[in-house]
């Protein structure tokens, strides 16, 4: 097994704003050897237990936060074709808010669930790695990444460990700029909820990965819940049959700051944009079983106190009822409407007034 190691510079909680560029240079290194090379028309998957994609970042100056991608797959075929795919749901921070926060946030994992990395391998690149054991290489691939498709290229070192083991790491650390993905407002997001500022939205990436030749052994790899272990795949929220009271929480919280529920204009008519994130609470709430859960409607301070209060009732109500008519049971469900009291920031631009029009989900016990 090989460790990998990405170092990330950030200010209080870069950690959590550098992670896009985590996925990006780590798919890079998945695809940069030719299976030719160590098997001859031999196909080649990644083998998940023996990789590891670790990002340490620093904060205050001294204190290092250790990070990873935990689910990661992948396959290259005996005609070079590359494919590799991240599940943005396997953050581990190690912390489960911050988990969160780097999936609701960040990835936008309701939305974008996975990234992915093809590429087209040139097996003359790597005919000699039989003979020399080790070759560096710089090769391009195309990132899929939160609904954006660039292409990169990576420096990479491919070595051969046995005639059915190959391992791919970067030559050194390579920096990534999140805007490069769209992901730039989403760093806004991740310093509103962790009342921190300036993040640095560049990171600095290295990673190591070991693939398996099609029809040799690999060792057993075994799922491990959250924070069980540090290495290999991890179950993800879609594995979980319940929550505990803390995890619900947190995610109600998380949920609340993304902005993902849209009304037309003045309207309560819910957009179908709202769809991925209704989902997303759909399945947070029916794990969820002891809680209820109030939708709070929220409006920005245009117009008079009394009609944003009614349309803000009635936006919440109209959330609530989606929830309902998708399988939510109505006992734990509410709704409520608080119109221009409780801002989150002062109304004096259409950023702050769109912070302000929102819909929040917080959770209390079911009476018994």
């Amino acid at each position: 097994m090989v460790e990998v190691v990405a170092f990330w510079r950030r200010t209080k909680a870069g950690a959590a704003a550098q992670a896009a560029g985590l996925i990006i240079m780590a798919m890079a290194g998945l695809l940069l050897f030719w299976p030719q090379a160590a098997n001859a028309a031999a196909n080649w998957t990644l083998d998940p237990g023996a990789s590891v994609l670790t990002y340490q970042s620093v904060k205050k100056n001294t204190i290092v936060e250790t990070n990873k991608i935990r689910n990661i797959t992948g396959t290259l075929s005996s005609a070079g074709d590359a494919k590799i795919s991240f599940d943005l749901n396997s953050v581990d921070t190690g912390v489960d808010l911050r988990n969160v926060r780097m999936r609701f946030l960040f990835f936008e994992t309701f939305k974008y669930p996975t990234a992915e990395l093809t590429a087209k391998v040139d097996p003359a690149a790597f005919a000699d790695l039989p003979a020399k054991r080790r070759i560096k290489a710089t090769l391009p691939f195309r990132l899929s990444l939160h609904g954006v498709d660039k292409d990169l290229e990576a420096s990479v070192v491919v070595t051969m460990i046995s005639d059915t083991q190959v391992s791919v790491a970067s030559e050194a650390p390579v920096a990534v700029h999140v805007e490069d993905f769209g992901l730039l407002p989403n760093v806004d997001k991740l310093q509103q909820a962790a009342n921190v500022t300036n993040i640095v939205p560049t990171a600095s990436v290295s990673f190591d990965f070991v693939f398996i030749a099609d029809g040799s052994k690999p060792a057993a790899v075994q799922t491990v819940a959250a924070g069980a272990a540090d290495v290999g795949p991890v179950a993800t929220d879609a594995a979980k049959t319940n929550f505990s009271d803390e995890e619900c929480l947190n995610r109600f919280a998380v949920l609340s700051r993304t902005g993902a529920i849209y009304f037309r204009p003045a309207s309560v008519r819910l957009d179908a944009k709202s769809r991925p994130l209704l989902a997303e609470v759909e399945g947070v709430v029916g794990k969820c079983p002891t809680l209820k859960v109030e939708v709070s409607g929220y409006t920005d301070s245009d117009g008079s106190p009394e009609a944003n209060k009614t349309l803000s009732e009635r936006r919440a109500q109209a959330v609530a009822n989606a929830l309902v008519a998708d399988g939510v049971p109505r006992t734990q469900i509410s709704a409520a409407g608080y119109g221009e009291d409780r801002p989150v920031a002062v109304n004096d631009t259409p950023k702050n007034k769109a912070l302000n029009r929102r819909i929040e989900f917080s959770a209390t016990k079911l009476a018994n």
